[in-house]
This record gives C-alpha cells, structure tokens and sequence, in this order.
C-alpha cells in the first residue's frame, strides 16, 4: 500500500504521535495543574545538580524565552529555585526544590500509568523498538 499526502511525511507522523502522546500526558498531569513543558523542567532538575536556563532549554527541547516564562511559574509555585551554580558561584543554575520533588513523586504514579496504556495499546514490544528506534534515530540526525 502506497501512503500519500501528509501520511507520507515522518515529520508529520511523528508530530501526530507526539501530540497524542503528549494529549494523554497532559490528562494524567492535570490533577496536579501541571503542563507537560513543566513536568519536563522538573524531570530535567529531579537529578539535583543544578542547570543552566541555556543546559535546561536544551534538554526540554524548548526556545529560551518559553523555558523562562515556565521557569518563572514553577519558582511562583516553589517548585523550583534559582542559586549559584555549583562550579561557578557567578553563573546562576536552577534546582528542583523539596515541594518541586513532592510534586514528581506524587505524579509517578499517573505517569507510569500513561507509559502502561500506551504499552497496552501498541504492545510492550513494539513501544520499547520504537523507543530504541526513536532514540537511534535522534542519535544519528544529531
């Protein structure tokens, strides 16, 4: 079977699968009033080292400006801090706070769930190959 039209695209599909996934990530954060972008923030910081806004924008795969207005609500929240880096007390780094890993720990629950259904839709196998194919394929564009 021959795909045409935007079917035929990967961009376009792995912008479609990604806004379903993301559409069922939302609804299992929303009981927390947490956009994806921000649980994405404190998952990044959840390692407790500290990062950079420039460090953090790349590893949430967000436009600089953004990442700062989503910065700026989760410090509103106390969900975040902004301190000295660790290696060079004249660069500011921003940390995951106590409340911040209270609000991870209570939504791993609702985050493992997601990650379940989409195995039993797809099947276990197949979302881990595409994990590993998805993760390949990053690694080889990069």
């Amino acid at each position: 079977m021959t795909v045409t039209g935007l079917g035929s695209s990967l961009a376009y599909l792995l912008s479609r699968a990604e806004r379903s996934v993301n559409r069922g990530l939302a609804a299992a954060l929303a009981g927390e009033d947490v956009t994806v972008e921000q649980w994405r923030i404190l998952r990044a910081l959840a390692d407790g080292r500290g990062h950079s806004m420039g460090e953090l924008a790349a590893a949430v795969l967000m436009p600089h400006p953004t990442l700062t207005k989503a910065v700026d609500r989760l410090i509103d929240r106390a969900l975040v801090y902004r301190g000295p880096s660790g290696g060079d007390r004249r660069r500011v780094a921003v940390f995951v706070s106590d409340r911040g890993h209270d609000l991870l720990a209570r939504v791993e629950g609702a985050i493992a769930d997601h990650h379940r259904h989409i195995e039993q839709a797809f099947g276990t196998e197949r979302t881990e190959q595409l994990m590993r194919a998805l993760e390949s394929l990053v690694q080889s564009l990069d």
